[in-house]
């Protein structure tokens, strides 16, 4: 089988991802849910008293790099994502579902994924960083 470049560096990118590693099972986390579609799991870095990553098992690098044939994929992820949320109680009070698209928005790890983000009172959304 011949690659072509691109098919090669996507390769690559797969091997060093974090998210890859942790949906196969080469990195520890706190494993919340999990499908043939998608895992969800703890952040190690949380922003608010509840959050936890949505991550399809499938790389895809980010929301723009995402086909029609991602649409199903991306709507079990929300169901996904408010399912987790009940099961860790935080539907009642209420929570956030976010992606963060590229650098300016936070996206960190190259591999599309979804914030579930609760526990209590959550900022205010897409307030420029130092206009408060």
């Amino acid at each position: 089988m011949s690659w072509s470049a691109e098919e090669e560096r996507n390769q690559l990118r797969e091997q060093d991802c974090l998210f890859c590693k942790i949906v196969h099972g080469e990195m520890p986390s706190t494993e919340l849910y999990s499908d043939e579609q998608c895992m969800a799991f703890n952040d190690i870095n949380p922003v608010a008293n509840v959050h936890v990553l949505i991550v399809p098992r499938d790389h895809v690098t980010h929301l723009t790099a995402a086909t029609e044939q991602h649409e199903q994929l991306m709507g079990h992820m929300l169901r996904v994502g408010a399912r987790v949320a009940k099961q860790i109680g935080i539907s009642d009070n209420g929570y956030r579902l976010a992606i963060n698209q590229g650098v300016d928005a936070g996206q960190i790890v190259d591999h599309l994924h979804i914030h579930v983000l609760g526990g209590g009172q959550l900022d205010n959304l897409g307030t420029p960083r130092g206009s408060m």
